[in-house]
């Protein structure tokens, strides 16, 4: 299901369709490495920073964790999340830095959870959440010269930033 709704955020497909290139280099960015930094909310309300795996599969983007995991309780009690694509090793980061953040939504669908098995083959058992994009972005330096920073909502176009 594409949807757009500013209030409750956006699937990977939505954004995918409404800004393709941003959608690719940031997939792409992911794809590069097998870890990225998930940030969650504690039950005190502090951050919590883990290490995770993400998927684009079906147009949706995919966070899969071990049971009852520390990160799995927080989105439980807390959909908001923030995940930070690894910036693998040195500093150039081809292609930029690029986080996404948004609301998790853990799914209990047998039939979905069977898909994305046989599509990722988790350990299991395992939770499995989709996502709901609030923000993506994309900060990257252009021509030695500008700081460029890219920022995208649901229900708005790409806001570009250039710094000296």
């Amino acid at each position: 299901m594409n949807h757009i709704d500013v209030n409750t955020g956006t699937n990977w497909a939505a954004f995918a369709g409404a800004e393709p290139d941003l959608a690719g280099t940031v997939e792409e960015r992911f794809g590069a490495f097998t870890h990225h930094v998930l940030a969650t909310l504690r039950k005190d309300g502090s951050p919590r920073t883990t290490g995770l795996e993400v998927r684009f599969l079906g147009g949706e983007l995919w966070l899969g964790m071990m049971p009852d995991s520390l990160k799995a309780l927080d989105l439980r009690r807390d959909p908001r999340f923030a995940i930070q694509a690894n910036p693998g090793s040195g500093t150039e980061m081809s292609g930029g830095d690029v986080r996404i953040s948004g609301r998790a939504i853990e799914v209990e669908d047998p039939e979905t959870k069977a898909r994305y098995t046989r599509e990722v083959e988790p350990p299991e058992p395992f939770h499995l959440f989709r996502t709901e994009l609030m923000e993506v972005v994309r900060t990257y330096i252009e021509g030695d010269k500008y700081l460029v920073v890219q920022v995208w909502k649901p229900g708005e176009p790409v806001r570009t930033l250039k710094r000296t």
